[in-house]
């Protein structure tokens, strides 16, 4: 990830739309395979750590308290870069994860069973 100035930091922070308790949703994605990975909250803070550090750092809603991701579990999200969607109200993380994102041990948060729907004909 690009090293950033404290300016753009500021910028492009100021740019992001949190909702009313000051969180945004963060996607992490597999940089290489673009495996989704999890989900999680940031605020404002979370976010300037991750773009300064270049780790994963998130807004624990049940703790209310910053997390970094892999502090205790040693499944370390290294951050390779940072995007907001054209609504600059969710981020996508392309992380390097080391070991299993989710707290249950599986690799991805989603690597649970999924349900197939039908094709519906043309939609048009």
């Amino acid at each position: 990830m690009a090293t950033m100035t404290a300016q753009t930091v500021d910028d492009f922070i100021a740019e992001l739309t949190f909702d009313a308790s000051g969180l945004i949703p963060a996607i992490a994605q597999q940089w290489d395979s673009g495996q989704v990975l999890m989900m999680a909250w940031m605020n404002s803070e979370s976010v300037r750590i991750t773009l300064d550090s270049g780790r994963a750092t998130y807004w624990s809603r049940s703790r209310g308290e910053l997390w970094r991701k892999g502090d205790t579990s040693g499944h370390i999200q290294t951050v390779k870069s940072v995007a907001r969607d054209c609504d600059s109200d969710v981020l996508l993380l392309q992380v390097d994860q080391i070991g299993p994102a989710c707290h249950t041990g599986l690799r991805s948060c989603f690597d649970t069973e999924s349900v197939e729907l039908e094709a519906q004909g043309d939609l048009a």
